[in-house]
This record gives C-alpha cells, sequence and structure tokens, in this order.
C-alpha cells in the first residue's frame, strides 16, 4: 500500500520542489483514514497526504487559507491534486505539545515553562475562535456546519453504544434518553457562533522552533467557545493537574476579555457542561477504538478520561441529569475499568529495528524520547555475498554476530543504559519506552541486536515488549 501512494506523492512532490525525492518516510497512522509521508529532496521537504475522503480534504484546504489570511500559525499546503486525493503541507516536525510535555513535565513537573506554552496555545485559541471565524466559510463544514443538537447526539449516542454498553456499566434506556434531551437542550443556551476546532488538544497542536502551530481542524465547524478549551484543558492523557487548569481557564477568560463582552459565571457554567459531553465523546471513542476494533493503546486513556470524570462529578452542573450522573458514577468504580487502569499502569518497552536511509523511527505512543543505538560502527555481515540476502533472524548471521567480540560489547553497553532506565520508569509509573537499533540496511545488526535486547527484557522484567523490524515490512 505504501508504495501505490509513493507513486501518487513522489511526482506531486517533484513538480513542487523542482527537484528529486531522494526519501520517502511513512509517519505512524493515528485514529483516522489519512496517512502522512515525510518527502525530502536534495533542499526541500514537505509532508505528503492521502485521505479517501474528498469532503474532508476540502474542508481542511479551504480552512487553512483562511487561517492562513488571518495570521495563525497552520502547515501550509504547497501543491494539492485533489483527484487523486493527495496535497503537500508544510512539515512542522515530530515535537507535539503531548510529547514535549510529557518529557518536561517527567522531569520538572508541571513548571511555569510548560505554563507558558499553554498560554501560548490559548492565545492562539481566542483568535481561532473570534478573528480565524470572520473569515471562515462555513458551507465547507464536514459533515456538519454547526455543533448542533444533531452533533450532540451522535457523540452521546457513541458513548452510550461504544462504551457504557460494551464496559458493562448498567443503565435505563429511555431515562438515559431523557437526560440526553434536557442536557443537550441546556448546551444549545450558549452562544455558538464562533469557530469550533473540535479537535482541540495536545496531540494537535505542534512546537518548531519555540513557536507552536495547529493542524487537524478539518472537522472544524460554528460552536460554543467551550468546547476546544473543555478539549484542551480536560485533555485524557495530558492529566493536567487541576489547580494548572483553574489558572489557565482564568488565563484564557482574561484574553478573551479583550475580544468580547461576556458574563463569566455564566460562561463557567456552560463550560463544565461542555467539559462532561468532551469526555463522554473521548470514551466513546476510546471504547471504539478499544474495545470493538481491539486496539489497546486507547484503552490506555480510559484511566485518565475516568479521572478527571470523578473531578468533573464533584461540581455542581447548572442542570439535572439524575440518571446520567448515576450511570457515570457507576463507571468511575467499575472493577472491569479498574483492572485497565492497572493494566495501563504497566510499562511497555517497543525495540525497534530501522534503517538510518530511512530516518529514525518516530514514537506512536506521543511521548517522544528514548534511545537510539548506532550499529554502523560494527562488523557487517551485508558485506558478505553469503549473508546479503538473509537478515539478523536467520540462523547464518545471528552465528556471523556471535562470533564478534565487538557486538558483544556493544550489547552489554546498551542492556546497562536500557535497564537503568526501566528500573527508573518502572519506580515512576511510567508506561512507555522506546529503543532503537538503527544500521546501514536495517537488516543484519540492527535486526540482531533488536532481537537479543528483545529476549534479555522479557527475560528480566515482568514488562510488555514488543520488537518491530521496520525494514522488513517494506521487502
Amino acid at each position: 500500500m505504501n508504495q501505490d501512494k509513493k507513486k501518487l506523492l513522489i511526482p506531486l512532490f517533484e513538480v513542487w520542489a523542482g527537484e528529486e525525492a531522494i526519501r520517502f518516510q511513512p509517519l505512524p497512522l493515528s485514529g483516522s483514514n489519512r496517512e502522512y509521508y515525510r518527502i525530502e529532496g536534495a533542499t526541500k521537504g514537505a509532508l505528503g497526504v492521502f485521505n479517501p475522503d474528498q469532503k474532508e480534504n476540502t474542508a481542511f484546504l479551504e480552512f487553512t487559507k483562511s487561517f492562513l489570511k488571518s495570521g495563525l500559525p497552520v502547515p501550509e499546503v504547497y501543491k494539492e491534486d485533489c483527484e487523486k486525493s493527495i496535497y503537500l503541507i508544510e512539515d512542522l516536525g515530530d515535537t507535539t505539545l503531548y510529547s514535549y510535555l510529557t518529557q518536561i513535565r517527567s522531569q520538572l513537573g508541571f513548571n511555569e515553562e510548560l505554563k507558558n506554552v499553554y498560554k501560548q496555545v490559548l492565545d492562539y485559541l481566542v483568535l481561532f475562535q473570534t478573528e480565524g471565524s470572520k473569515l471562515i466559510d462555513y458551507s465547507y463544514c464536514y459533515p456538519r456546519a454547526s455543533f448542533d443538537k444533531q452533533s450532540m447526539m451522535w457523540d452521546l449516542h457513541y458513548f452510550k453504544y461504544y462504551f457504557l454498553k460494551l464496559a458493562g456499566i448498567p443503565f435505563d434506556e429511555q431515562e438515559l434518553e431523557n437526560d440526553y434531551q434536557t442536557f443537550t437542550d441546556f448546551l444549545l443556551k450558549a452562544d455558538r457562533n464562533f469557530f469550533l476546532y473540535r479537535d482541540f488538544q495536545s496531540r494537535n497542536v505542534m512546537l518548531r522552533k519555540g513557536r507552536v502551530y495547529f493542524i487537524d481542524y478539518q472537522g472544524g465547524r460554528k460552536g460554543a467557545l467551550q468546547y476546544d478549551l473543555a478539549s484542551l484543558l480536560y485533555d485524557g492523557k495530558a492529566d493536567i493537574p487541576d489547580e494548572v487548569r483553574k489558572e489557565l481557564l482564568d488565563y484564557y477568560l482574561d484574553r478573551l476579555d479583550e475580544h468580547l463582552k461576556y458574563d463569566r459565571n455564566e460562561f463557567k457554567g456552560y463550560f463544565y457542561g461542555y467539559v462532561l459531553v468532551r469526555i463522554m465523546q473521548a470514551l466513546g471513542a476510546y471504547g471504539f477504538r478499544g474495545f470493538y476494533e481491539r486496539k489497546e493503546h486507547f484503552l490506555q486513556s480510559i484511566p485518565y478520561a475516568i479521572q478527571n470524570l470523578k473531578v468533573l462529578l464533584k461540581k455542581d452542573l447548572p442542570v439535572k441529569i439524575p440518571h446520567l450522573k448515576e450511570a457515570l458514577q457507576k463507571l468511575t468504580v467499575s472493577e472491569k475499568l479498574l483492572k485497565i487502569a492497572q493494566k495501563a499502569k504497566r510499562l511497555k518497552v517497543q525495540v525497534n529495528s530501522f534503517s538510518y536511509k530511512r530516518g529514525i523511527p518516530v514514537d506512536e505512543s506521543g511521548h517522544g524520547g528514548g534511545f537510539v543505538f548506532d550499529c554502523r560502527a560494527l562488523h557487517n555481515p551485508g558485506r558478505y555475498e553469503e549473508y546479503r540476502e538473509f537478515t539478523g533472524m536467520d540462523e547464518n548471521v545471528i552465528r556471523f554476530l556471535e562470533s564478534q567480540e565487538d557486538m558483544h560489547e556493544f550489547l552489554d553497553y546498551a542492556r546497562k543504559l536500557v535497564d537503568n532506565a526501566v528500573d527508573n520508569y518502572q519506580k515512576r509509573n511510567f508506561t512507555h519506552l522506546m529503543v532503537n537499533f538503527g544500521c546501514t540496511g536495517g537488516r543484519h545488526r540492527s535486526v540482531f541486536s533488536a532481537e537479543r535486547m528483545g529476549e534479555h527484557l522479557r527475560e528480566k522484567y515482568d514488562i510488555d515488549v514488543e520488537v518491530k523490524h521496520r525494514e522488513q515490512e517494506f521487502l
């Protein structure tokens, strides 16, 4: 499949860049059908995007043009071919706000530096919602032009069928439906004449050279100010401390004062209602991806969303939804979900082999960082004809590499470094560590090293270990 996209995207890149593409690297898939590829020539680079959903492509491209006119930091669109469902955009790198905050917080907590980045994000959120909204043509919105009652009911039913039911939480269908009607009627009373980004969370904010940039707004539409603010401050795995949330909420309201008049108390009343609908939407997505599609890493976000829900349920919502609140209370003490929470705290180490020609693997967990060990100084069996067509998983190559003293020394050093990190991560309840071994072709030394590291970790620790050989996927 990647080769098919390569045949589509490389010509588009070469027409735009005026030079030959020398690197084509697929990026990790997210929860959508969009596929991203990093393409580089001698002097230029871009992200190639393939998305079979034409209406979603149109929304993204048109919104981007409007935001750029407003001076908002979004990726430039370099070239597009809508008939083939492809386009090229500015490459903003790999550092998301989520990976950045994970790294900073693990060392320094949620410090002033991190809060200042969030404040920069909030500055732009106000501009997206107010100034950016003035240039948006809402006829391009997809699937709906407004976060209206229909949109809200979709999210609430998504939560009911893909989370409550699959998690085994008992509820009365009619009573819950009655509360849904009451709840949505309340939310609809808030002013909804602003741009609603829809998925304004830490993985959709990029950091590059000290600046923030914004991506994945193709689901945008008209809606209330409170929704995107709720999405950012109650972003599941970002796990923002409640006292920091309060500080950032007040900061946002101070910035909003500069653009329009509103009642702060009334705003906060609607805000916590939108926090609830956003948490329910997120849990529905985690349930669909995790319980239904069996993608385990989505289940790891559930404990954070439940913790947010516990905090929220202690507040007095200005709307009576007794049966919904009862179902949510049951959810927070569910034994099944508590077991998921315990499993989510278990450390997972992902060990990769790769070729430097195609770049270092991207951390799909969003945590960033990890180890990168360079095997290129080691004796290379790929130089010999009898080993060339084999890999580091074949017996003849294994015997060759096991006979090399430098390989044993190299792995001893690597094991000591990784063991120290694993011991530390387990003490601090960290859940993910990435270990990469790279060589020239990504088939011999790196594969052998990754396999040996995986064996060592499984023998020594009670943790989850996954070994992946990236280049073998493209043979």
